[in-house]
């Protein structure tokens, strides 16, 4: 699509109040596009939703043609039961109640196939006496730690000998393995490449000796959006990006080769100025992720050279060069530095079509839970 200076200007912004989240759906289906562009076959990928935790962005991902999805929580896989996704897997080692939960979502939707993952015999073993219960057969992955070192079993021999005692128990089924190295976020992507297929390659050996033992038809569901160039070329893996639907400013900087569109946007006004070049805006810590340092949290596109000094609930104050323009009323578009965070925050967004407020979309994933 063609990308024009003003592309986010909204001719209504004085229907919006502040601070706001709206997002573009053009721009969001134009990024859905470039996705399945980018790989051999779409039937590989399997996008995350915990970026935009929406029904409708779903629906557009589905209507595409993808119907193989990842979610962090027992409320994004509830939200792709409603969906009706065929085939979802909850990335995530579901434990004491949420183990429950996460059996209660697969009963009430029998349409969706789930899968969890698994990294210890203890937790195997708990999910398989949970599932005979039940009467279920859950397939499960196993979790690897290729270096991220947050959950995971070491891609050795340990990792052989859980895939082997798991694949004898009851009520689960193991699949394969799955991958995530978010650690891996080098800017050079010939380095980025050299990093992961170092990385992977144990993951390859263990995939091998277990072939060697019977095991065929290994899947292995790996990466997310930094190495999914890497992961994408690899025609016998699966990819788990889920930043490319609203793209943010953090990865548009360190990703030069993902040339996605920034699809969601942050709208706040002025509300005071407490001196000649500082600025108040109300974009709070309630507003925008802050996990990042202090400059590092937004960008303003129609702002860029203002500068972040302070930070609070409510407030966000920016310095200024003497002599700007700026008035209290007026309204600054901030790009999220890391935008899966931020969208957590806002029970909605609004959408804007043709400079205008369309719509709204519910966030509804971002409550911990949906009915179960």
């Amino acid at each position: 699509m063609q990308e024009t200076n003003d592309w986010y200007l909204i001719d209504t912004i004085d229907q919006i109040d502040s601070p706001a989240l709206v997002v573009y759906p053009e721009r969001i289906k134009e990024n859905i596009r470039l996705l399945k562009s980018r790989i051999d076959d779409p039937a590989r990928l399997r996008p995350h939703v915990k970026t935009h935790k929406t029904e409708e962005i779903i629906h557009l991902l589905m209507d595409a043609g993808i119907q193989k999805f990842k979610c962090a929580t027992i409320a994004e896989a509830e939200l792709l039961g409603l969906c009706k996704a065929k085939d979802v897997l909850l990335a995530y080692q579901p434990i004491g109640p949420k183990r429950e939960r996460f059996l209660a979502v697969i009963q009430q939707y029998p349409a969706t196939k789930y899968a969890c993952l698994i990294d210890n015999e203890a937790s195997a073993a708990q999910l398989s006496t949970a599932a005979l219960k039940d009467q279920l057969q859950i397939p499960v992955y196993i979790d690897l730690n290729v270096g991220m070192n947050r959950t995971g079993i070491k891609p050795d021999v340990h990792a052989i000998e859980l895939y082997e005692k798991a694949s004898k128990l009851e009520g689960i089924e193991v699949k394969g393995f799955h991958i995530y190295d978010g650690h891996i976020r080098t800017i050079d992507l010939k380095e980025r490449t050299r990093i992961t297929n170092e990385s992977f390659a144990p993951v390859e050996e263990i995939r091998y000796i277990l072939s060697t033992k019977g095991y065929e038809n290994l899947q292995l569901i790996a990466g997310g959006t930094p190495t999914f160039p890497i992961y994408s070329k690899k025609k016998d893996v699966e990819c788990g990006p889920g930043t490319f639907v609203f793209w943010d400013k953090g990865y548009q900087d360190t990703l030069p080769e993902q040339e996605y569109l920034i699809a969601a946007l942050l709208v706040t006004r002025v509300i005071s100025k407490p001196d000649e070049t500082k600025i108040c805006l109300d974009l709070g810590y309630k507003s925008i992720a802050s996990e990042n340092e202090l400059k590092n949290r937004v960008y303003f596109i129609n702002a860029p050279e203002v500068e972040i000094i302070g930070h609070s609930e409510e407030h966000l104050v920016v310095e200024a060069p003497k002599g700007h323009s700026w008035e209290v009323g007026d309204v600054f578009y901030g790009i999220p530095i890391h935008i899966c965070p931020t969208c957590a925050l806002y029970e909605r967004v609004l959408t804007i079509e043709d400079g205008k407020v369309s719509g709204a979309w519910e966030i509804m994933a971002r409550k911990r839970s949906i009915t179960l």
